[in-house]
């Protein structure tokens, strides 16, 4: 598997001379909108290629080189499409430092007329790519920790899929959290955890995982087939993947149809469903505040409620 850190380079002008030549210049910038963590650009070359840029802060350069990574990961598996990385880097800038994350320009295409269909195969065969490359004498976890949005994400390698989610997963997330719970919400929050055996399960094979599976972080390639960005990657259970995809309205019926034809998944996946996206849920709450505290209390009533 080639699996390889991409360039980083210490100047935004550094990147684009070794990337594209002496003599390559930025002609055109414009600013593009949908994130709410990064700002992000495209950048139109002398040389006429276009390429798309990621910057934020320059402490904040872990947030990209952990993007690279994920990206990394999985185009290394060959089974899904990724924008390809052209490097990561740091700039001191005129008046501000900053940091930033360079990618081949992604312009987009027509959906192809079985692209849901080839999605979940395409998204089955990642999750049932090799993961040794990733968490070497391990099982579940990943080489590196890197974020879910904007907050930390510890992927400290477990042996144990059930431990590793509910030490890595959950229990950070809860702990964050914890000013928003009453003493009844975190005795029952702490049965959860304590007996979270009870309600999942071991997966007969640890996927590689994009980790943050949901419709905004899945474009349309030239191609007219699915291409992930954005990853929050790690090795898991696939069915973590697969209730992310669940969680905010969901893709096509044939996805799902398809998915479980290719990879069918462990009895009881629906009653696990939701203690998978509690992940997400949480997260959410420690960063945009209380309006998702319900939705977190509902699942964990499901629970031990």
């Amino acid at each position: 598997m080639d699996f390889c850190t991409p360039p980083h380079y210490m100047s935004l002008a550094n990147a684009l001379v070794s990337l594209f030549g002496t003599s390559v210049a930025i002609t055109h910038t414009d600013r593009l909108h949908g994130g709410d963590i990064n700002k992000a650009y495209a950048l139109t070359l002398s040389t006429g290629d276009r390429i798309f840029m990621k910057a934020n802060a320059k402490e904040k350069a872990g947030f990209f080189t952990a993007e690279a990574a994920g990206l990394s990961a999985i185009a290394a598996t060959n089974t899904i499409a990724t924008p390809p990385i052209l490097c990561t880097g740091t700039d001191d800038g005129e008046e501000v430092g900053y940091s930033f994350l360079l990618l081949k320009f992604i312009e987009g295409g027509k959906k192809c007329t079985d692209y849901y269909e080839t999605f979940a195969r395409d998204l089955a065969a990642l999750h049932s790519a090799d993961t040794v490359p990733f968490v070497p004498h391990h099982r579940f976890g990943f080489f590196q920790d890197n974020f879910i949005g904007a907050r930390a994400q510890n992927n400290t390698p477990s042996a144990s899929w059930i431990s590793f989610f509910r030490d890595r997963r959950l229990a950070p997330q809860f702990k964050s959290a914890d000013a928003h719970f009453s003493a009844g919400d975190r005795a029952k929050i702490t049965r959860l955890l304590d007996h979270l055996n009870e309600f999942l399960v071991e997966p007969e094979k640890p996927s590689l995982l994009h980790g943050d599976l949901w419709g905004g972080n899945v474009l349309c390639g030239a191609d007219g087939k699915a291409m992930l960005i954005d990853p929050a990657a790690y090795v898991g259970h696939a069915e973590a993947d697969l209730a992310m995809t669940e969680l905010f309205g969901g893709f096509s019926p044939a996805f799902y149809a398809t998915y479980r034809e290719v990879r069918p998944l462990q009895n009881g996946y629906e009653d696990r469903r939701d203690l998978y996206n509690l992940y997400h849920l949480l997260n959410h709450l420690n960063m945009f505040g209380t309006g998702y505290l319900n939705a977190v209390l509902s699942v964990v009533d499901e629970y031990v409620g």
